[in-house]
């Protein structure tokens, strides 16, 4: 079904379609225009090429439980996503385990 379910997305954001999931977030297909970069081995400039990319928004509703927060519909003694162990590590930052 998992399958299914992504093959479907898939095919919409292939269309051009907006994918809303109600309470989780919308993915939708974002145009990046041509720009400048540079290499990083190098430090030559070099052209990025314009490309599509797809996006994920999250929900109010799901970024509100990430952080703790309430969702409507919620009471005090729904459980709360809580960070997981893997999730620790911050962009750039090294943790020894």
């Amino acid at each position: 079904m998992i399958d299914a379910v992504l093959a479907s997305i898939t095919e919409a954001l292939v269309k051009g379609e907006k994918v809303d999931l109600r309470g989780f977030g919308s993915f939708q297909v974002s145009a990046k225009k041509e720009r400048q970069g540079r290499n990083p081995r190098t430090g030559e400039t070099m052209t990025i090429a314009a490309r599509n990319a797809a996006v994920f928004k999250p929900s109010k509703e799901l970024t509100g439980r990430l952080n703790g927060g309430l969702a409507e519909g919620d009471t005090a003694n729904d459980v709360v996503g809580h960070p997981s162990e893997g999730s620790l590590k911050v962009h750039g930052d090294k943790i020894d385990t």
